[in-house]
């Protein structure tokens, strides 16, 4: 008896409290049949068709993207003028391109113009740590839509779960292996899911596995490029929208000055306008706030509390003015709009502000160089006028380096190699990851011409300050005293130096 009553009954108290909890927590994730509580399940957020969602008015800068998911918008409306022709809709659009281009907001936009069931999910919401419930989520995902069909199923980074599949060769993630083997099923297998679109985002289209991008499945891939200079334009008037402007705001000056900026950043840059606005006393943010905004996405914040010495204040507005100069001095070089020796949170002590009058698609070689010379100026002026060289040209040299080698190993300007393309680069929309495909004598010859070339530009920076040592110093003592000064200023004390009339 004694046996019993220390062995056997606390083994049955246990088992009775386990089958206690076990029935409590299978009635919350939804009876027996749920998946190991729920874990199967696809968690995506379905939307309804409603009066205050995102439009595709709301989004400017991408009209050639806008215009493909409007006609698939426009299917789900009417897909009998399409059927009558015989046509069919894609059954999956892949929207691909830098960050901040607006990839998802197209997709919300489609979510708001739709009439039908919006499915929206993260690709790393299906990446889970039990086997088999990625797969899972897939299939319950491709039902529930099904079920409501005709309706559209969004996957943001899709990348998470749609990157090459490697054979197991190298010990694969068999769980995100299965769950792509089970998305490329639903979307092309036997059963076909008629009715059901896919829309899906990514920056790195070149990772997906080849058989997620062939058509049957992602029929169509939309690019949703940074957006150009009307395209900038048409992004700011949309975001200006949202605070309070003055009416005198030339909106194409701003989109001019922030060229290369994405529809993110261009909202970051008209907050920023208004936090500004705030902090000044105004109830409405003005040119001078939008501008200044600019430098703060591009620099970062005015450092108020680095105080310069005289020496290295002279020391950075001769390296700034070498820039300008050199810049202005040769041809087919952006114009000048802003120089500035005030330190900036980024690390800048200055910087130099050049703004394309317009859309700029190709670069000449002759561009590239005058590009390197430009980049050459800042340290030239200080081996000219200091006498002594300072560590304040790093990023110049790192960007005249980047830019010379891209014209021998990718752009084909060098005799030497010609159009051979040494380097193969990867990752196109986030920075690009470039890396040399040729032998070790190759590279060491890249590396000569790359020398050559930088150096050839420097002499060329040097030469233009030389043959203008006047204006080199005068503009220089002008920018130490002003700290600040516009393109205007500068060309305005440029043509008063006498030697180039001119300008």
């Amino acid at each position: 008896m004694s046996f019993l009553l220390s062995w056997v009954l606390p083994i049955l108290i246990f088992i009775g409290i386990g089958q206690f909890m076990s029935r409590r927590l299978m009635d919350r994730a939804g009876g027996p049949n749920s998946m190991s509580f729920n874990m199967g399940k696809s968690n995506a957020k379905v939307y309804v068709k409603s009066s205050d969602g995102i439009k595709f008015s709301d989004v400017e800068g991408v009209d050639e993207a806008e215009e493909s998911l409007a006609e698939i918008v426009d299917y789900l409306h009417d897909p009998s003028k399409y059927k009558d022709i015989g046509a069919s809709m894609p059954k999956g659009v892949l929207l691909v391109g830098p960050p901040g281009t607006g990839k998802t907001m197209l997709a919300k936009a489609v979510a708001g113009e739709a009439n039908v069931p919006f499915f929206s999910i993260s690709g790393s919401e299906f990446v889970e740590m039990f086997v088999g419930m990625g797969a899972s989520k897939v299939r319950d995902l491709f039902k529930q839509a099904k079920e409501k069909a005709p309706c559209i199923v969004f996957i943001d980074e899709i990348d998470a779960i749609g990157q090459k599949r490697n054979s197991g060769a190298m010990g694969g993630n068999d769980e995100r292996e299965q769950t792509l083997n089970q998305l490329l099923t639903e979307m092309d297998g036997f059963e076909g899911n008629t009715g059901v679109i896919i829309l899906a985002a990514t920056n790195r289209p070149e990772s997906l596995d080849p058989a997620l991008t062939r058509p049957g499945r992602f029929d169509r891939r939309v690019p949703v490029e940074l957006p150009d200079l009307k395209g900038r334009e048409a992004i700011l008037k949309v975001h200006a929208k949202k605070i309070r402007v003055a009416d005198d705001v030339d909106f194409n000056r701003i989109a001019r000055m922030a060229s290369g900026a994405s529809g993110a950043e261009l909202a970051n840059i008209v907050n920023e306008a208004a936090l500004r606005a705030v902090r000044d006393g105004r109830k409405f943010a003005n040119q001078a706030d939008l501008e200044e905004s600019i430098e703060v996405v591009i620099a970062g914040y005015q450092k108020k509390n680095a105080i310069l010495t005289d020496q290295e204040k002279k020391t950075v507005a001769y390296h700034e003015i070498g820039h300008a100069l050199v810049a202005a001095l040769q041809t087919n070089s952006a114009p000048v709009q802003k120089i500035t020796i005030v330190p900036r949170t980024s690390g800048a002590l200055g910087y130099t502000m050049q703004v394309e009058e317009g859309n700029h698609y190709l670069m000449t070689k002759e561009e590239i160089e005058n590009k390197i010379a430009t980049y050459a100026g800042g340290r030239a002026a200080e081996e000219i006028a200091i006498g002594a060289i300072s560590t304040g040209a790093s990023n110049d040299i790192e960007q005249a380096t980047k830019l010379a080698r891209a014209m021998i190993t990718r752009y084909g300007m060098s005799s030497e190699f010609g159009m051979v393309a040494l380097e193969t680069v990867s990752n196109q929309y986030l920075g690009g990851d470039a890396s040399l495909a040729c032998s070790a004598e190759t590279q060491t010859k890249v590396d000569q011409l790359v020398v050559e070339l930088v150096k050839r530009q420097y002499e060329k920076a040097r030469q233009i300050l030389l043959e203008n040592r006047d204006a080199l110093d005068h503009l220089s003592q002008y920018l130490y005293e002003k700290e600040t000064i516009t393109g205007d200023e500068f060309m305005r004390i440029l043509r008063e130096t006498g030697e180039h009339t001119d300008l």
